[in-house]
């Protein structure tokens, strides 16, 4: 654990708390630098403990989501702290890429167990701290909770999943004081696209599939090097805004790039189907044309 919190009862009561998991890169570690430079006491947590070691200013926990015993660890000790939370940044996630009939079982369980069941167990377990202060619960999903793409079809289901959970959450806690909001990026250029891309390359693969695989070798499909990327921090400066509104919206998508995104929900599904296979037969072609001029 690293840094402390002033321990003056008084501080306590003047400050904001707020509670940042997958906080060691990316949209997390943004998140959790805007909102102490913005007078927030954090608690940052990740599995990457190393990461985590170069975040300033922040109490920061090594915290497995997948684990309900860290999950309640953490609860208690926030607790005996600071007594509540003003706000939860469910972050936490992975991408386990793929096609759908290509996709072992087991990596359809691990994505879910973290995008789902990670938010979940997190979530329920600090409700408690958030009706103490009537707080925020802000989770982050992304434009694949409402849309669907090839070779993003395990993500995709899991943020689904995870936005029907969270919109009944919300209407379920509508009246004791706690707010819920989700947060919807496309692409950030973060290292979350090269992390999924180790997980990508040592799938079994199919040759029927040859289309999806080499369009995703580019990366730039999944997100963070393509020209519609925003930054983590646009996204952390809308978690922060979210954070300070009473009575936010459900949904929050970020940027233009997003919003376009989602406007593609309004096309017929066979328009919506033809786009996205002629967008992956574009990038395999090029994928290999610039594989054949290497």
């Amino acid at each position: 654990m690293s840094e402390q919190f002033p321990r003056s009862s008084t501080e306590y009561e003047s400050m904001k708390t707020a509670l940042v998991t997958g906080a060691a890169s990316g949209i997390g570690r943004a998140t959790a630098e805007r909102l102490v430079n913005n007078g927030w006491q954090v608690y940052a947590t990740d599995i990457d403990t190393d990461g985590l070691e170069t975040i300033k200013g922040c109490v920061t926990e090594t915290v497995d989501v997948t684990d309900t015993d860290d999950i309640e660890r953490l609860r208690a000790q926030i607790a005996d702290d600071v007594g509540g939370l003003d706000c939860v940044v469910a972050n936490a996630g992975l991408a386990q890429l793929g096609p759908v009939a290509d996709m072992p079982s087991e990596h359809l369980e691990a994505q879910f167990d973290v995008n789902v069941h990670g938010v979940h167990r997190t979530v329920r377990a600090m409700v408690p701290l958030l009706v103490e202060r009537e707080g925020t619960a802000v989770i982050v999903s992304s434009t694949h909770g409402r849309i669907t793409t090839p070779g993003m079809g395990a993500y995709a289901a899991s943020k689904h999943a995870l936005e029907a959970l969270v919109e009944t959450l919300r209407m379920e806690i509508a009246d004791i004081g706690v707010d819920v909001a989700i947060i919807e990026p496309a692409w950030v250029t973060t290292a979350f696209a090269d992390t999924a891309q180790q997980r990508f390359h040592k799938a079994d693969r199919s040759e029927y599939f040859n289309d999806v695989y080499d369009a995703m070798a580019e990366g730039t499909l999944i997100g963070g090097r393509g020209p519609l990327a925003v930054t983590p921090e646009r996204v952390a400066k809308q978690i922060h805004a979210v954070a300070m509104t009473e009575d936010p919206a459900l949904r929050h998508p970020v940027g233009w790039p997003a919003r376009l995104v989602l406007a593609t929900r309004w096309l017929p599904q066979p328009a919506q189907s033809l786009g996205h296979r002629t967008a992956i037969k574009a990038f395999a072609a090029f994928h290999r044309l610039r594989t054949h001029f290497k």
